[in-house]
């Protein structure tokens, strides 16, 4: 089942589904992934064999190709190499098991060495048992993997930073003295931005993938859009639980000028997408857009990300605020108004020349 989140006190109106095309331009950058040893990681839960073993000769395993050699059959499937450490297991006792199992041989690149893993045996079904068996290993780990990537709506337009940058001072003059209000949760004036959904790429292959499907994108993109960037105004600000007095994030509320759907359209499009080719796990029925501009997370680590939502904030230790009197003061705050005309496939814990995210892709509205 799916969750549901807290709707805004204003829901946006008017959808519109049109469709065009529009350019885009892709920018990569190596994403660096923290490698471990293995011999120190935990024993892992072994997914043992499938109730049924009786797989047909002539088996592929959907996605990977299983090739017929002198020596009997070969496939090779690609896996990150921050991964390998869940099939060799704790002294290598997942991957003996596997071969075990399945009368195969495993062959995994050295640690830290970006590759494919090879599984040869001298049956096809053999191979295919032991191709599957590492998949459900594979994606059972990928999912606890932090997320490295997002796609995100910049805010960061000049005018969109001194309303905020006069937000910030303004508050911290008026309501310093309510419950945890002070400067190091506000966010940071370079990194407002919408987030529409996190991922976790743990390859250049997955970052190079990602940026391809933001491009597949581009159809809707300015279908939607109409070839134009989209006129947006940052305007009033809510809070996403209960009770006002003991708040974690404020968020700025951001509409499309004319009221239109276009912009939840375009993030619920894109979620759709990424879901669908397997980069994203949906976590709402829509998108929920907002701009944070104050999360007590930013009062421990500058540099925390806020990925889009309610149950995301993962910090067991949390001083809430009390956002009464923000709210009373600003709550129709005017942040200012702006074009947008880009979405990002931002990099998490990055900064560019800008102050803003590092981007390893995007697409331009017009």
């Amino acid at each position: 089942m799916k969750k549901t989140q807290p709707l805004p006190l204003e829901t946006l109106k008017n959808k519109n589904t049109q469709r065009r095309t529009v350019t885009a331009i892709m920018i990569y950058r190596r994403n660096i992934i923290k490698e471990e040893h293995y011999e120190e990681e935990e024993d892992f839960s072994y997914m043992g064999p499938p109730e049924s073993e009786d797989l047909a000769e002539d088996e592929t395993c959907d996605t990977h190709f299983i090739e017929h050699t002198d020596k009997g059959y070969r496939c090779a499937i690609d896996v990150p190499s921050v991964l390998y450490k869940y099939i060799i297991g704790k002294k290598g006792e997942t991957r003996r098991r596997l071969e075990f199992d399945t009368k195969t041989s495993i062959s995994i690149p050295k640690q830290g060495v970006e590759g494919q893993i090879v599984i040869t045996g001298s049956q096809k079904a053999a191979v295919s048992s032991a191709v599957t068996r590492v998949e459900v290993l594979v994606e059972s780990f990928r999912k606890k993997q932090p997320f490295t990537h997002f796609l995100s709506l910049p805010l960061n337009d000049p005018k969109i930073q001194e309303g905020f940058l006069r937000f910030k001072d303004e508050v911290l003059q008026q309501c310093s003295q309510d419950h945890g209000v002070e400067g190091s949760i506000f966010q940071n004036p370079a990194k407002l931005h919408l987030t529409v959904g996190t991922m976790a790429l743990l390859n250049d292959v997955e970052v190079r993938k990602a940026c391809e499907h933001l491009q597949e994108c581009q159809n809707f993109i300015r279908d939607i859009t109409e070839g134009k960037p989209l006129p947006l105004e940052v305007t009033g600000i809510e809070y996403m639980n209960d009770d006002p007095a003991m708040v974690d994030v404020l968020y700025a509320k951001v509409n499309v000028k004319d009221r239109s759907d276009k912009l939840q359209v375009i993030a619920d499009r894109l979620v759709e997408h990424f879901v669908s080719v397997g980069l994203m796990v949906r976590e709402w029925d829509r998108v929920k857009l907002h701009g944070t501009v104050m999360n007590t997370l930013f009062r421990k680590d500058s540099t925390v990300e806020d990925t889009g939502g309610p149950g995301r904030q993962t910090m067991s230790e949390r001083e809430a605020f009390d956002a009464r009197n923000i709210l009373k003061k600003f709550g129709a705050h005017c942040f200012g108004e702006f074009q947008l005309n880009t979405v990002l496939l931002s990099q998490r814990y990055s900064t560019d020349c800008t102050g803003y995210y590092t981007s390893a892709g995007s697409i331009n509205f017009s």
